[in-house]
């Protein structure tokens, strides 16, 4: 099973958009409008990444909760069939009597 580890990528990426940022206000050789441009293109690439992941990780939590779910389901079922199997078992009633007292 591969491990989702979404909330480092993300870390990354908001990281690397800074620093993007920062470099290209720093060393760009373009006018005024050009920069607000680039960075406009910027925001709305990180703002449809960032939508992205979090509809990635919304989508994954309610896989992961339904599973959840299903398994509890699952091992509610095994239990109330093992303890109907338990109770039918001969010397189940003596069991019970000694166990309570």
């Amino acid at each position: 099973m591969a491990h989702n580890n979404g909330g480092a990528n993300l870390a990354w990426f908001i990281t690397g958009v800074t620093l993007g940022t920062v470099a290209t206000l720093l060393f760009a050789s373009q006018t005024n409008e050009e920069t607000r441009k680039y960075l406009r293109e910027k925001a709305t690439v990180g703002k449809e990444k960032l939508e992205r992941s979090g509809k990635d990780a919304l989508e994954r939590g309610r896989e992961l909760y339904d599973r959840g779910k299903e398994l509890a389901d699952e091992a509610v079922q095994i239990l109330e069939k093992e303890r109907k199997t338990v109770k039918r078992a001969p010397g189940a009633d003596k069991a019970t009597e000694v166990a309570s007292g």
